[in-house]
């Protein structure tokens, strides 16, 4: 298990009370690169054989930057008595695209057999700071809590498995949902839950709209019946202390054969993750989501899980990306 370091360079920032979004003003620096370069020279042998959409959905994305830089606008203090103050922070974005990176999906096999029986004590679900969620996030984190090679991975993921189209739910999500850039044309909506509304205020990609919700106070999720196609949850499920009643939900706003993603890397913050998850190995990570779909019921069997771990030129490390894939029984 590795503590969680944000990967985000904040270039100015100030201490605040209370924060209060100002404004998002994108000033993208579309930095080319090598493999940029090298998948638009290859596009004339793709345009050869594949139809004109493909080939310039295929060209778009070889065109995206790998970083977009934002400066966001954060003011402090409620009045002339408080001494208000506002200060810029300059963030920046990870595409997922034109990295040195490539993407292999391997298979693994979920083998354990979970009881009838409810096999998990009141204490498996405690957590070393057990203060509000909402306190913790009252300051906005806008950093990574994955470093870039599993962003990538998983932006790769969602790009070759969200249909075109879908209705997507992004649960215990941030300022980042790690989408592809071309999401928010290309699916039919993007909403969003979270505990800051003010991270979601940051996030470009809800194109439905976003409501700040404590998963951890009320497990229940503020949308109808048969909603959406796909739900993902990334890196966050380890923090849930009612993660059966959340996949429930997950199930009821999910229409028949609808999905749910979840991602998860060996990054959290240890004191505001679950006390098993911090004992167990990334296997048995694995093997627990799939255990909470289990007893969550109504999701058809056996669910799928992958290592979509980046591979990285020089063999330097990266953190590790796994997906638990879960289907809604029709």
């Amino acid at each position: 298990m590795r503590f969680h370091w944000p990967f985000l360079l904040v270039l100015q920032c100030c201490c605040i009370k209370s924060v209060t979004c100002m404004s998002l003003q994108n000033r993208a620096k579309f930095l080319s690169s090598s493999a940029t370069r090298f998948v638009a020279a290859c596009s004339a042998v793709v345009m050869t054989t594949a139809d004109p959409e493909t080939c310039q959905a295929a060209e778009a994305v070889a065109n995206n930057p790998r970083y977009i830089d934002q400066e966001v606008q954060m003011s402090s203090g409620g009045g002339t008595a408080d001494n208000p103050r506002t200060r810029g922070m300059l963030v920046r974005r990870f595409t997922g695209d034109s990295t040195p990176y490539s993407f292999p999906v391997k298979p693994v096999s979920l083998v354990r057999e979970w009881p009838k029986e409810w096999p998990f004590r009141q204490q498996d679900f405690d957590r070393s700071d057990p203060s509000s969620d909402a306190q913790f996030y009252a300051f906005p984190k806008l950093v990574y809590h994955i470093d870039e090679p599993a962003v990538a991975a998983l932006t790769q993921y969602y790009r070759n498995n969200v249909p075109a189209g879908s209705d997507v739910l992004d649960i215990c999500s941030s300022w980042v949902s790690h989408y592809p850039l071309e999401f928010p044309k290309t699916m039919h909506k993007i909403c969003a839950t979270g505990i800051s509304g003010t991270e979601l205020s940051f996030n470009d990609q809800l194109t439905g709209g976003y409501k700040a919700v404590d998963l951890n106070v009320d497990p229940k999720l503020p949308y109808e019946n048969n909603s959406f196609d796909v739900v993902t949850c990334v890196v966050s499920i380890d923090y849930l202390i009612h993660p059966v009643e959340v996949l429930k939900e997950v199930h009821r706003v999910l229409r028949p054969g609808g999905k749910m993603i979840v991602s998860q890397s060996n990054r959290c913050f240890p004191t505001k993750a679950i006390k098993m998850w911090l004992s167990m190995n990334d296997r048995q990570h694995l093997e627990l989501i799939n255990g909470y779909f289990q007893y969550a019921g109504g999701f058809d069997e056996p669910r799928k899980a992958f290592d979509i771990t980046a591979t990285v030129p020089g063999s330097i490390y990266r953190d590790p990306m796994f997906i638990v894939e879960a289907t809604k029984s029709k």
